[in-house]
């Protein structure tokens, strides 16, 4: 089967598919916040102390020689959840913006606060990547802590936030007034 993307981008090196956040992090990480979203974690779910019915699949919609999807473990009592969003022919601003290997369309993540966060509660993201979070919780309303560890994916996404944040936007009045915290990461 041919791939709907014509060239794959080549993206700077990095360890994160080599080490993994250890068994600590996550016993920590469960008692930091009141509920959890981990991208990635069907690659190290022996780690994660607490069992889920609650797994989130985004569906790229795409063939060839990538990831038909993205499995997240999260600490939700509902059943598995699908997001279906494909790069190719969406939004070209967002395709232009890709430079993380990793990197998840902000459209995920507004999905993901709109089914599971309230808004009041703080959003955590300890692997921040492209910071896609980080645009989709400052569009919805939400105060966001994010962490990212490798300075030039920061710099990069820094500079990605500055260009979005300086947009045009129609403001709806969505206001952030304290709450409970939530963990994507």
């Amino acid at each position: 089967m041919q791939s709907r993307h014509h060239s794959q981008k080549k993206y700077k090196g990095g360890n994160w598919d080599s080490s993994s956040p250890d068994k600590m992090y996550f016993e920590l990480l469960m008692k930091t916040s009141k509920d959890q979203i981990i991208w990635g974690a069907n690659h190290f779910i022996s780690k994660i102390p607490v069992d889920s019915s609650c797994w989130i699949f985004w569906d790229k919609d795409q063939y060839g020689d990538f990831a038909d999807g993205e499995l997240a473990w999260t600490s939700f009592k509902s059943a598995v959840r699908k997001f279906k969003f494909t790069w190719n022919g969406f939004r070209k601003q967002e395709q232009e913006d890709r430079f993380h290997p990793t990197q998840k369309p902000i459209a995920l993540y507004k999905w993901l606060l709109s089914k599971y966060a309230k808004h009041g509660d703080t959003i955590l993201d300890t692997h921040g990547g492209s910071m896609s979070s980080v645009i989709a919780a400052y569009d919805m309303g939400f105060d966001i802590t994010c962490i990212e560890l490798d300075k030039d994916y920061f710099d990069a996404a820094v500079k990605r936030i500055k260009r979005f944040m300086s947009e045009p936007k129609i403001d709806f009045g969505a206001t952030n007034t304290g709450g409970e915290q939530t963990t994507l990461i």
